[in-house]
């Protein structure tokens, strides 16, 4: 029983470090798309 819950402890741990790193690749290629976005607007 005590390696399960240690098992699920270690899943629940990467599962949540793993949300936060595609949040933040996320938010990295948005603001990519912004400043294509905003130098397309200046060249028009």
């Amino acid at each position: 029983m005590t390696r399960l819950i240690a098992l699920f402890l270690i899943a629940c741990t990467a599962l949540l470090a793993g949300c936060n790193t595609i949040a933040g690749a996320g938010e990295d290629i948005s603001k990519g798309g912004q400043a294509i976005h905003n130098t397309a607007e200046q060249a028009k």
